[in-house]
């Protein structure tokens, strides 16, 4: 029997779609990878490489935290802005620098005023922890903040909110409705965050991965 038999599978959450995509091309390139996610017709929900015991499942982005904080996954790849919004008791090891976009306060550019003045405003987006975390917390402005889900551009284009809270990666779709960045709240990217118990459990492996796209992270930087 093997030392590789001993060992249970470190589970990978990934935010579906282009996330995911990123991910693994990075993880690739320190020896993690996985033949299965390669299948695009594959209907599997968890992909398996049986070799270095691993396992992946793709998730919608708003979930990975609650699958890493509940240790159905030991480690989960997912942006800052998502971390941010659920607030859930997990470690965030690693920036990994690839989705990068900015939370903003935006809309048109008469509502800057309102913001100025701290005026008892309407904000729509689809971050509302966020968006109170910012109001309240750092700017102390009372807010009134209405949760959408679709594309918030349209709250002060319909008269529904005086601004919303939404991440902005060119601004083109901003300028094309009239809208612009009114203030910055953070800079977002890919983040990976790990369990609590896992960090400990399997520490030596964890810190063997964090080590590795380190390197490889700085090595693309220089």
């Amino acid at each position: 029997m093997t030392m590789m038999d001993d060992k249970r599978y470190l589970t990978f959450a990934l935010g579906k779609g282009r996330l995911a995509k990123d991910t693994m091309a990075l993880f690739e390139k320190i020896g993690i990878t996985c033949e299965e996610m390669k299948d695009k017709d594959s209907r599997k929900l968890i992909f398996v490489n049986e070799e270095l015991k691993l396992k992946f499942f793709l998730s919608k982005g708003p979930d990975v935290p609650t699958y890493v904080e509940y240790g159905a996954a030991d480690i989960g790849v997912v942006g800052k802005d998502t971390i941010l919004e659920e607030n859930r008791r997990v470690y965030e090891v690693l920036d990994l620098g690839y989705g990068k976009c900015r939370m903003c306060v935006c809309g048109p550019l008469k509502a800057k005023e309102l913001l100025e003045h701290h005026q008892m405003i309407r904000v729509a987006s689809k971050y509302p922890n966020i968006a109170k975390d910012y109001f309240y917390n750092k700017k102390h402005q009372t807010v009134d903040i209405i949760k959408l889900n679709g594309s918030v551009e349209l709250g002060p284009l319909v008269g529904l909110s005086d601004v919303i809270v939404d991440i902005v990666e060119t601004g083109s779709t901003l300028r094309e409705n009239g809208l612009e960045v009114l203030e910055e709240i953070c800079p977002i990217s890919a983040r990976m965050i790990v369990n609590q118990v896992s960090m400990k459990m399997e520490s030596e492996r964890i810190k063997k991965i964090i080590q590795d796209l380190k390197e490889i992270l700085l090595a693309e930087l220089l």
